[in-house]
């Protein structure tokens, strides 16, 4: 068994990235290779094979390494996971990161781990997903006028991502707002993390951002007008972590309501 990350190219399904595909090394090339970006299939790629914070590299490349007791038979992807979903969603949802032995193990966001089988079962309910399960890159799954990203693209140590490397990560979720704007209606946002984090780029984006920024809650909504005369509407998500489903603190009923809302002002949009 081939232990370590997957390098680009080699065959792993879904792989965005090729062999020749520009690697970030710093913020500034993250902003460069982001800003520059053609498509968004080369931006998705280069989101995968970003090297820009070391921290984040060898913690991710270590969990590939060593990986969980229960999957030591399995390789792992150990890159950072690029958005994914539909190129001209009307909803897209966003959370903090990868979870070490989730998306950093599968190669696709919120897959392979509780807090992706919980997102997942409510997506298929409100007909945004086509299964109810998301297990790995490759398995058939795809999003249904939708699309997932997160606002830090490797798997950090704990699940706490510095503010530097939040800001170093930001283009990468910039880049993408502004690709997928003219069809893009929702935004629902998991987690507090996600909901500050968002703020910047939303302004990048081109979207009028109150002032005081309103306070992140499950089901806040804020209305944001864009630059073309769009209105983006951005939902508030309690995160489907295990501790939170576990406690009750979130449960299916409860995220079905937010994505029943998220299709109601999408389309309504």
């Amino acid at each position: 068994m081939v232990t370590g990350p997957v390098a680009p190219g080699t065959g792993w399904p879904e792989d965005p990235a090729t062999r020749d595909t520009p690697v970030a090394h710093n913020a500034v090339e993250v902003r460069d290779l982001a800003a520059t970006a053609p498509s968004l299939a080369q931006l998705t790629a280069r989101q995968s094979v970003c090297r820009a914070c070391p921290r984040l590299v060898a913690w991710r490349e270590e969990v590939a390494t060593i990986r969980r007791k229960s999957f030591q038979d399995e390789q792992y992807w150990g890159r950072p996971i690029a958005g994914w979903g539909v190129p001209a969603p009307s909803i897209l949802i966003v959370g903090l990161a990868p979870a070490a032995h989730g998306g950093n193990r599968t190669g696709r966001v919120f897959t392979g781990d509780r807090s992706g089988d919980f997102l997942f079962a409510s997506l298929y309910r409100n007909g945004l997903a086509s299964q109810p399960t998301s297990v790995s890159a490759g398995d058939g799954q795809r999003l249904i006028g939708s699309r997932v990203a997160a606002v830090v693209r490797c798997a950090p140590p704990a699940n706490r991502p510095t503010p530097d490397e939040r800001d170093t990560c930001e283009p990468w979720l910039t880049a993408e707002l502004r690709m997928i704007a003219p069809s893009l209606r929702v935004i629902v946002c998991l987690g507090g993390f996600a909901w500050q984090a968002l703020w910047h780029a939303l302004e990048r984006t081109g979207h009028a951002v109150p002032r005081p920024r309103p306070a992140f809650g499950h089901g806040a909504e804020v209305e944001l007008p864009r630059a073309d005369g769009a209105n983006v509407l951005l939902i508030g998500c309690y995160h489907p972590s295990q501790q939170n489903t576990f406690t009750g603190r979130v449960t299916g009923g409860m995220l079905d309501a937010i994505f029943a809302r998220a299709r109601s002002a999408a389309s309504a949009g």
